[in-house]
């Protein structure tokens, strides 16, 4: 064997010359060479970019992808009435590889598209001209469920036709949700709106954002590594329900009389209305429950950047051009009750005198000397009777609103506690109230130390400091309860898509303002406003109500705006409702004649009384007997 292997590599040699054997070796090492370097360039790309390219691979293999787009959450109010859904709307697509795939298709689809959801022909051709190998062109969106009804019964006509004009392909219909509101512009500044992505734009939409999305499903198919074609179907995961605080036939009531309000007090032109601002709260006093929230002007909530409703056309074109369209509709969209500031004016007068009992410096059986005004250091400060109203005790300083009974008390009381109070009572500071937007007022009230002799005498009378809305009511309504403070709120549930609840929002009890003992001092006060004072106007038939009203001059002083405002309760023993009206710069030519805010105040709590089924006094009680 080993002689035979020399005479073999003797004949090779001899075969081949030494040069040409050198050259084979050469050759065999750069081949030797080569593979390694293949090898370790697809160690590299595995390791650095395997991740990357497998990716593209699979992305590849993938086909007959869609996203299922989730329905997001219903807003309902406190009984289950639905103010905003989701609706199903088709968009439709046009595949135009596909339709191109058979020609003689194209006609008989192009004319299903237009017969069915209006769609030009032209466009059609356009896309089939321009993108001939696109799968993915959207014709038309948020086409109704009914139209698409139509489209997929003659679609699934032409499928049974033997000629191949008479189908059609290439075209199918992509689910889609459109954000829809039964009541239009019912309660809009509280509800808000949704803009394209499902994001919520002011209101309930906006504070609530997360829990009403949920999350796309997708439906795709691929092939396998046998080529054998796969179909996996995640599903969504729709938004939860979101339980609302406010009643829609409540807010209704108030709503149809503040338009009225609008109506009759309406001047001529373009954004004439019955005053600057008119709104309304109604809360539930023991839980903090807003039960209606309203505002004029208001919004469709179905069409929130049309403002034709209080616009000509031509002024609407003017707007666009020169930039203020915008403008206008953000402060349209503004929730005046939760976002604007305020002198409040005389409905600031039970929270002085509270914080006099509170401390003691106030006893309940003062009286005060009104003569129409009062000196203050250098300036002299008017009441809103000029030619005075006399003596006065404590109670009637409330019922009378007496500005010069006021001031004594604020001196007695002095500026370190009379802060303090403010404080307590929440102005300065955000009430907390589920709604975006609140003011931030914590610079708008003096600081004792600041405080000079004349901004305590005005300030204890509601002037020359700021508050909300909000503010005011959360806490009139712990003066009423009997000294409870509650976070005031508007959604008092969060349930998922079956209706099961996944969250209650218990009232929330932030703190005690008065005691019980000075809480019922305060409201025998209030209950005389209605009886004999500022408020009898606004008595309603069969109830004992409690209130106090306010006329806030508002800056500059000599401009003669005002702001009037009546703050009442019902029943006047264990009160169930507080109902906080507003009317800001009524378009009349006295704006400080409180008639305007009382007229307004009185229908709405004459109606909206009997539906809550609010206590009737026991006299009319008896009386029915």
């Amino acid at each position: 064997m080993v002689r035979t292997g020399k005479r073999r590599l003797k004949n090779i040699r001899q075969k081949f010359p030494k040069n040409m054997q050198k050259k084979l070796v050469m050759l065999f090492m750069a081949v030797i060479l080569a593979f390694l370097v293949l090898i370790g360039r697809i160690l590299y790309i595995n390791v650095v970019h395997g991740e990357e390219y497998k990716k593209i691979v699979l992305s590849q293999q993938q086909y007959d992808s869609r996203t299922i787009p989730y329905k997001r959450g219903d807003i309902v109010d406190r009984n289950g009435t639905t103010i905003a859904t989701s609706e199903r709307v088709y968009n439709v697509i046009l595949d135009a590889k596909v339709l191109l795939a058979n020609k003689e298709r194209v006609y008989r689809t192009k004319e299903v598209l237009n017969q069915t959801f209006g769609i030009e022909t032209d466009v059609i051709d356009s896309i089939l001209e321009e993108k001939p190998d696109s799968t993915y062109n959207i014709l038309k969106k948020q086409v109704s469920y009914e139209d698409a009804q139509k489209f997929e019964k003659i679609e699934e006509q032409s499928a049974k036709e033997k000629e191949e004009k008479d189908k059609i392909s290439g075209v199918w219909l992509e689910e889609d949700y459109l954000r829809s509101y039964p009541y239009n512009s019912l309660a809009s500044d509280m509800i808000g709106f949704v803009t394209s992505g499902n994001v919520g734009t002011g209101g309930i939409e906006q504070y609530y954002n997360e829990e009403l999305n949920g999350t796309d499903g997708r439906e795709y198919g691929y092939l396998d590594s046998d080529s054998v074609f796969e179909q996996t179907v995640k599903n969504p995961v729709n938004g939860n329900t979101v339980v609302s605080t406010i009643d829609v036939n409540l807010q209704t009531i108030v709503e149809k009389y503040i338009k009225e309000f609008n109506d009759q007090y309406k001047g001529e032109g373009d954004e004439t209305f019955g005053s600057k601002n008119t709104a309304v709260m109604i809360m539930n006093p023991n839980n903090g429950e807003v039960l209606a929230m309203a505002s004029y002007p208001n919004f469709d909530l179905n069409n929130p950047r049309d403002l034709s409703a209080y616009y000509s056309e031509e002024t609407i074109k003017q707007m666009e051009e020169d930039g203020t369209k915008v403008e206008r509709l953000q402060e349209i969209w503004r929730n005046f009750c939760v976002s604007d500031t305020f002198e409040p004016g005389s409905v600031m007068k039970p929270f002085t005198l509270a914080a006099g009992l509170e401390t003691g410096k106030i006893k309940g059986d003062e009286t005060y000397y009104c003569s129409g005004g009062l000196q203050i250091g250098s300036d002299y400060v008017h009441c809103h009777k000029r030619d005075g109203h006399g003596t006065q005790t404590v109670q009637d300083a409330i019922a009378n609103s007496c500005n010069v009974a006021f001031m004594h008390m604020g001196e007695v009381i002095g500026a370190e506690e009379f802060c303090k109070y403010q404080r307590l009572f929440g102005f300065g500071e955000y009430t907390g109230i589920d709604l975006p937007g609140e003011a931030e007022t914590s610079g708008l009230l003096f600081r004792p130390e600041d405080m000079k002799e004349i901004d305590l005498a005005v300030n204890s009378f509601g002037q020359s400091f700021n508050v909300t809305m909000t503010q005011i009511a959360a806490a009139f309504c712990s003066i009423v309860n009997g000294g409870d403070y509650y976070e005031p709120h508007v959604v008092k549930q969060i349930q998922d898509e079956n209706g099961s609840v996944i969250k209650d929002i218990q009232p929330k009890l932030l703190k005690r303002t008065i005691s019980k003992e000075t809480a019922e001092k305060l409201k025998t006060y209030m209950n005389a406003t209605m009886e004999y004072g500022t408020g009898k106007t606004a008595a309603v038939e069969g109830y004992d109500i409690g209130a106090k009203t306010g006329t806030a001059q508002k800056l500059p002083r000599k401009d003669e705006r005002y702001l009037l405002s009546f703050c009442g309760y019902a029943p006047q023993e264990n009160p169930e409702v507080v109902v906080y009206v507003i009317v800001d710069e009524a378009n009349v030519e006295r704006q400080d004649v409180s008639k305007y805010v009382l007229e307004l105040s009185q229908k709405i709590m004459a109606e909206a009384f009997p539906y809550l089924n609010i206590t009737k006094s026991a006299q009319t009680d008896s009386t029915n007997e």
